[in-house]
Parts: structure tokens; C-alpha cells; sequence
């Protein structure tokens, strides 16, 4: 995967050693960082994050709107970043409930993809872990959180192209 903007990699925007503030804080072609003052080292890894594919009793995929940037008006899976020694499972059924009130029932891994997650001006790189998802009711569904509405969709009338991160729309696409 090639990143969306250069000028937001790491590299490219940290300049100082989080440790001491040194500013021979040096990117290494290994995707770390090495202070050569204090001798603090950094790793960029990958970010774990989940997404949601349910689907109703008609058959139609539950899309979100997003409510924030990146990607501010375009469509998404439900989900969000899994929280510091929080399991994936728990991240989904979570998210599933501060973004749409609703309570999952089951799920099953289906399928993980990279992607790339401009914030604050810089990258911030996720595995995006995606589950199929059953709920107990759609009663109640509400947009919350980060998302400004929601729809669903047809497998063969889902707007790919209307589908914000990379990662998703190949989620989406795999999935229908």
C-alpha cells in the first residue's frame, strides 16, 4: 500500500525526540526512530482497529455517514480504533453501541486490511480488522458519536465510490 500524502509519514512530520526533546531524533529505514541523544527508540506500528458488517433481514448492509474528518460526509462501516488492552471483540461490540445504540448479538472475523489514517497531519497506519456482526434488534438504531447518519444498502447498490478509506471500500467490496 502506498501512502495517500508523503508529507504527513511520520518522518516527514516528527521532529523531536518524545523522551528528552532532542532534535537528533532520526528516522531509520526499519520505520523507527532513534534519538541519538538519549538513545530512545520508537517503532511505527500499525494501529488496530475494527469495523462492522451487519446486515438486516432484507439482505441490505448497514453503512454510516461519517461525522468527523478524514473523510467528513463520506460513507463508512461502523467501528473505530480498539482501545488500549481492549480485546478486537470488544472494540466492535463498544463502538457498535457509542455509534449506533445498538447491541451485538454475535460476530465472526471475516477479513483484515491496511490502511493509511490521516489525523492531526500525520499518518497513522491501521490493520482495519472487519467482523460480520448480528444484532439483536434495530430498534432504537441512532447516529451517535462520530457519525452523522446511516443507511442501508443493497449489495448491488452500495456506492463504493462514496465509501471513504481505502480499506473499507475493499472490505465492502469483498464482503458483497
Amino acid at each position: 500500500m502506498n501512502p495517500v500524502n508523503k508529507g504527513t509519514l511520520p518522518e516527514n512530520v516528527i521532529a523531536f525526540c518524545p523522551k528528552c526533546g532532542s532534535a537528533n531524533f532520526k528516522y531509520r529505514e526499519d520505520n523507527s526512530f532513534l534519538c541519538e541523544n538519549c538513545k530512545f527508540h520508537l517503532y511505527i506500528n500499525s494501529a488496530a482497529a475494527v469495523a462492522a458488517l451487519i446486515v438486516n433481514d432484507k439482505g441490505e448492509i448497514l453503512l454510516t455517514k461519517r461525522a468527523i474528518e478524514p473523510q467528513k460526509g463520506m460513507l463508512d462501516l461502523p467501528g473505530g480504533f480498539v482501545d488500549v488492552m481492549e480485546t478486537a471483540e470488544h472494540a466492535v461490540s463498544r463502538e457498535i453501541k457509542e455509534e449506533l445504540n445498538l447491541d451485538v448479538k454475535s460476530m465472526k472475523y471475516f477479513m483484515s486490511y491496511p490502511n493509511e489514517y490521516v489525523f492531526g497531519g500525520i499518518s497513522v497506519f491501521t490493520i482495519d480488522l472487519a467482523y460480520i456482526c448480528r444484532v439483536d434488534s434495530f430498534d432504537g438504531i441512532t447516529a451517535m458519536d462520530d457519525i452523522s447518519g446511516f443507511e442501508f444498502y443493497y449489495p448491488n447498490n452500495v456506492p463504493l465510490e462514496e465509501i471513504g478509506s481505502i480499506s473499507m471500500r475493499k472490505i465492502v467490496n469483498t464482503f458483497i
